[in-house]
């Protein structure tokens, strides 16, 4: 078990349920420029007080005990009743500048609050919200501009009775964090106000929706491009006005070729009715032709192409048969054709290849294992993380560091997304619709899509020397509307994601945009 099984001693300084935690009490812990005992080490199983700590509120709740992330030890808060606990330690005699603290947690979830915080360091207090794991340890990190050469590192919880948290190997040191990416897929957004779609700000009044999301803090759009689809949307010229309004609105561009006429996942890679029949040699000229028109035009208009990816969640290749990662050098050549096509449009924009299971450590390993044998050629690597459907969150974040550090790449979330309710707005049933497909810990609120999108930002921003680039929602502008639902053949076909889109039912930005603000 991961949580704590222990005899609570006497409380110190007991405070009454229910009262809040107020300002720090005089300091009584020696103060240091360097974190001391932050693997608490120090002082074995049941530390009243762990060395060069200390602790104020239900001080019974915060204790060490073994058991550790590494080394033998961990701090962690537990207790049989409600409690409020708050283990901190002061720094002072810093250089100002930027600093992070990193940290290796668990956590029970079901607190009203647990988080991480540095504070009195000079300018506004940051804290991370610990991410509900009950088995695998996450790291995650806090960053802060240090101004007046100290700072507070606070280890805080307000939790019901037998609520836990662990924490283990607390680093502080020089640097900066925060996400390049802040962004969404918004492929769905031409067709939606086409047939009638409607976006409203927090406020209620009707606007742009590529102006509300830029207001919220997004900063980089996602766009899929089909060949030839039969519903006329998400096609050349389609991506070329919506990209017109992405950099007038000052945001980047991601282009998703999907090198099909519709959807291209891990299930299916149809080629686009035009490129059937067509020899591998052809259709190497196929995506190179396509790739660069798409680019090209994009360019001339002035609108030139961020990021890339050939191909979307290719985990069997792309372009079946002949692209199938059951003939490797095939697919590497299709790829490749892609990646020429790009560098030859813009040599600086960046080619992603795009998985899904992003927490799946082993196939990701085997796949682009393959790719480099073959000589794939890519810049960055994407990964699909859903919760609810890839695994937990202490295997994103494995297969996240391990992608980076093994192919010397930066990475980043291609796709997740969260439900902020479970019933639907349209005829057809929603992918995720009742709580036993939730992920624990997160419910189907706004309040549970803001903490999981500030989970996942978290795991990336915390990829080591880095390399964590960021994070693209899906889809945040897939609201329910008649006439754009999922099949571009069908056009009574309902959506399935609209409790997933960034707008609610009543077409008003959600409060979980708050994401976008992510540091």
């Amino acid at each position: 078990m991961f949580h704590p099984r222990r005899t609570l001693r006497a409380l110190l300084f007991p405070l009454a349920a229910g009262l809040a935690l107020t300002a720090l009490p005089a300091q009584t812990a020696q103060a240091a420029s360097a974190l001391t005992n932050g693997g608490f080490e120090n002082d074995g199983t049941g530390a009243a007080t762990p060395g060069g700590w200390t602790e104020y509120g239900d001080t019974g709740a915060s204790f060490t005990e073994a058991g550790g992330h590494s080394g033998s030890y961990r701090l962690s808060h537990w207790a049989t009743t409600a409690y409020k606990v708050e283990t901190y330690q002061y720094l002072s005699g810093l250089t100002d500048g930027r600093y992070r603290l990193t940290a290796w947690v668990r956590s029970s979830g079901g607190q009203k609050s647990a988080y991480i915080a540095l504070k009195n360091c000079g300018g506004t207090e940051q804290r991370t919200d610990l991410p509900v794991s009950t088995s695998g340890w996450i790291r995650i990190v806090v960053p802060v501009n240090v101004s007046n050469n100290q700072c507070t590192i606070s280890i805080n919880s307000d939790a019901n009775a037998g609520n836990w948290i662990n924490v283990d190997d607390l680093t502080f040191t020089s640097g900066t964090s925060g996400l390049p990416i802040k962004g969404a897929d918004i492929s769905s957004l031409p067709k939606s106000e086409a047939k009638g779609g409607v976006y409203k700000n927090g406020s209620g009044a009707t606007g742009d929706a590529v102006t509300i999301l830029k207001n919220a803090g997004m900063n980089y759009a996602r766009v899929k491009v089909w060949v030839n689809p039969a519903d006329g949307y998400n096609n050349k010229t389609r991506v070329l006005a919506l990209a017109k309004r992405v950099k007038a609105a000052g945001m980047k561009l991601l282009v998703d070729f999907h090198y099909s006429d519709n959807w291209a996942d891990p299930g299916k890679q149809t080629k686009p009715a035009a490129w059937a029949g067509h020899s591998y040699s052809r259709l190497k000229t196929d995506v190179y032709d396509h790739t660069y028109d798409v680019l090209s035009a994009l360019k001339a208009q002035g609108t030139t192409a961020d990021m890339v990816q050939v191909g979307n969640e290719i985990n069997g290749g792309m372009l079946w048969n002949e692209g199938s990662t059951s003939n490797w050098s095939q697919l590497a050549g299709l790829l490749n054709s892609g990646y020429s096509a790009v560098k030859a449009v813009n040599p600086s924009t960046t080619v992603a290849l795009h998985l899904a299971k992003g927490g799946d450590l082993a196939g990701t390993r085997w796949w682009f294992d393959s790719a480099v044998s073959n000589g794939v050629k890519f810049d960055a690597i994407g990964l699909s993380y859903y919760g609810y459907w890839h695994g937990p969150l202490s295997d994103f974040q494995s297969t996240l560091d391990d992608a980076a550090a093994r192919y010397g790449k930066p990475v980043f979330v291609a796709e997740t997304a969260y439900p902020f309710r479970l019933d639907s707005d349209d005829s057809l049933t929603n992918q995720i619709d009742t709580t036993g497909e939730l992920v624990t810990g997160y419910p189907a609120s706004v309040a549970g899509q803001t903490a999981w999108m500030n989970t996942v930002a978290n795991i990336v921003e915390a990829v080591p020397n880095g390399r964590g680039l960021g994070v693209f929602y899906w889809e945040a502008t897939w609201t329910a509307v008649n006439g754009n639902g999922w099949d571009p053949t069908d056009a009574s076909s309902g959506n399935g994601w609209e409790n997933q889109a960034l707008f609610g039912y009543d077409d008003k930005a959600l409060g979980s945009m708050s994401w976008f603000s992510h540091r």
